[in-house]
Parts: structure tokens; C-alpha cells; sequence
């Protein structure tokens, strides 16, 4: 019988003791949580409202100018490896750009002293580049079509014989600046407007919010989100579906501003993406606003440069230039590239 209650009472006190234990252990385990701060991103405030007219008043707003001739900053980036996290950047240079509607522009690259890197130029059909700075071999005039579409032209010297395996700086500048195409510059730093009435297009609105870095504080790391709208310009293409020609970003915090222009081929691809800067005043009455730096990113060209105008107010504004000031003439007597020749078939020798 003794043993009997002992048991017994030993069973229930392992039974109180566990029932206990599991009442204590969450409650201390509790009390001693370590709660860390996590930063939630902030929603940048406040957001305007527009509806698809005013949005597409805004893009009209920018298009009214003819011409700009102004100097500005250049800076070069060779996306060729962006799939691997590399992007090669090329300094900051210095030069000119005269852009005309439609689609005319004349661009000069500069270096130190003010000396001529590179002369481009588009009529609006044709586009001719003059590569003039670096050793004789790099030294090239390359003349083809806009609409056309050309293999990467490549040069000799990618890599320094001295050094296995380097890659020399003064092939790739010139592989980059012979690969730009002028013509790309113009519906970017001139964008082509909007016709709501246009037969055969249709525009939808849409809300967005992105994930951006402060950009308010130097060097801060915190991020924020930002509200878009979205305007798409689609095409219809039979059987109920549409295709996507150019979608706008619109940024909404304090106001209306067009931020972004995105284009697409007839698969859907990306085909540009240019970001727009801050609007300043141009011109010296200073009544016309435009963004000074403009962002042009092509992925299929695998490069991305940006045009940042030096002072805007002084640019020129509204002038007529002649068209032969969109043709450039190989008058240093560069060996040249003709791409439209070299895409043509060699006839077969009798």
C-alpha cells in the first residue's frame, strides 16, 4: 500500500512539474524576445491626380520646341556585360549636341583642351560617325541606315598584346562610340508627342509604386516608394490583343512630371528606356521648361549615355538649321565603314 501513494505521488509531481514548466518557459521566454527596429520604407507624400488628359497634356508640354543647341556633359556606359554585374563607364566628357525636328542631330564628344573625340550626326534616314582621337588604327568614319539593323562592330586591339588577357581602354572607347547611334538621341532629348486622336492607337492608365533609393541624402542608404502613373500606348493587333508601343512613367509626388519613356518591338521587347531629370528653365527668356539631363539606355545595343546640358538658360532654342548641318563629311580622311556595303552579299565570281 505504501508503495501504492508513492508512486502515485511521484506521478503527479512529475505531472505538476512538467505542467508548470510548460506555463513558465513560454511566459520567460517571452520576457526575454530581443525586438530589433526594422525601417519601413516610406511612402513619399503627397501624390497628385490626374486623369489621361492632363497626363497626356503633360508629355505635349514638352515637345513645342523645333530645336536645342546647347553644351553639355556626356557620359558613356558600356552595358556589354550587365548580365554579370559588370557596366564599363567611360569619364565624363565634354561637347555639343544640335537637335532639330524631325529626327536631325549633330553630337561632338570633346576631350581635354577642347579637342574632338568624336563627330555623329542624323539627317533623320542616315547617320555618319567619325571616331578622331587614339592611334591610327582606331581612327574610323562609319556611315549607315537608321532603320537598319547591324551586327556589334568590333576593332582591332580589344586586348592589350602587352598585357595577356587586359583589355585596352582605347579599343573599347572606340568600339563603344562606333556602336552609338545618333539617331537614338533625337526621339529621347525631342520626344515625339502624344495624338490622342490618332486612328489605330489607344491609351490606358494605370497606378504604380516602386522601390527607390533616397535620393534626398547623399550616401544614404534608407529607401522610399514612390507613386507612378502609368500611360501605355498600345496598337491593336487582331483577335482582341494589342501590342505595347511606349509606356510612360509619370512621377506624382508634389505634381505631375513625366520621369521615364520606355519602348518596345513588336515581340514585346524593351527597345529603350530613358529616364528625364528634374525641368529647368532653357533658353535666356527662360519660358521653357525642359529636364537637363536625360538618361537613354538600349538594351539590344548594350550601352546607356547621358546628356547633361551645362546651362541650360544659355541653350538656343527654336532655330532653323539647313539640312547639310546633319550630314557629316568624312574631311579628315578616316578609313571608313560603310555598314550598308558590308550587310550586302559579294556576287559569286564567274
Amino acid at each position: 500500500m505504501q508503495n501504492h501513494n508513492a508512486r502515485f505521488w511521484a506521478t503527479n509531481a512529475r505531472l505538476a512539474i512538467l505542467l508548470a514548466l510548460s506555463i513558465f518557459l513560454p511566459v520567460a521566454t517571452a520576457c526575454h524576445i530581443v525586438k530589433k527596429p526594422v525601417e519601413v520604407e516610406k511612402l513619399l507624400t503627397p501624390l497628385a491626380e490626374a486623369n489621361s488628359i492632363q497626363l497626356i497634356a503633360a508629355v505635349n508640354n514638352l515637345v513645342a520646341v523645333r530645336s536645342i543647341h546647347g553644351r553639355v556633359d556626356i557620359q558613356f556606359e558600356d552595358t556589354s556585360f550587365a548580365t554579370s554585374g559588370i557596366a564599363e563607364k567611360y569619364r565624363t566628357a565634354d561637347g555639343s549636341v544640335t537637335l532639330q525636328r524631325p529626327g536631325k542631330v549633330y553630337l561632338i564628344v570633346q576631350g581635354p583642351f577642347a579637342t574632338d573625340v568624336a563627330q555623329m550626326t542624323s539627317d533623320g534616314e542616315h547617320f555618319r560617325i567619325a571616331i578622331l582621337k587614339g592611334d591610327e588604327k582606331y581612327r574610323r568614319f562609319v556611315r549607315g541606315t537608321n532603320n537598319a539593323v547591324y551586327p556589334r562592330l568590333e576593332v582591332d586591339g580589344s586586348a592589350d598584346p602587352g598585357k595577356k588577357g587586359k583589355p585596352n581602354s582605347e579599343a573599347q572607347t572606340v568600339n563603344a562610340l562606333s556602336n552609338l547611334r545618333p539617331q537614338h538621341l533625337t526621339d529621347a532629348l525631342l520626344l515625339n508627342p502624344i495624338d490622342s486622336h490618332a486612328a489605330g492607337l489607344m491609351y490606358a492608365q494605370s497606378e504604380f509604386f516602386e522601390s527607390e533609393k533616397d535620393t534626398s541624402q547623399p550616401n544614404s542608404k534608407r529607401r522610399v516608394v514612390r507613386g507612378y502613373y502609368f500611360l501605355d500606348e498600345l496598337q491593336p493587333a487582331g483577335d482582341g490583343a494589342a501590342r505595347l508601343l511606349r509606356r510612360f512613367w509619370f512621377d506624382r509626388v508634389n505634381g505631375i512630371r513625366l520621369a521615364r519613356l520606355q519602348t518596345f518591338d513588336a515581340k514585346g521587347a524593351l527597345v529603350t528606356d530613358v529616364t528625364y531629370g528634374e525641368l529647368r528653365k532653357f533658353g535666356t527668356e527662360g519660358n521653357v521648361l525642359l529636364p537637363a539631363q536625360v538618361s537613354l539606355t538600349r538594351p539590344q545595343d548594350h550601352y546607356k549615355i547621358t546628356i547633361t546640358y551645362q546651362a541650360p538658360d544659355a541653350a538656343n532654342l527654336d532655330r532653323d538649321y539647313p539640312a547639310e548641318a546633319f550630314v557629316l563629311e568624312n574631311k579628315w580622311g578616316l578609313k571608313e565603314a560603310d555598314l550598308d556595303a558590308e550587310k550586302q552579299p559579294v556576287p559569286p565570281k564567274n
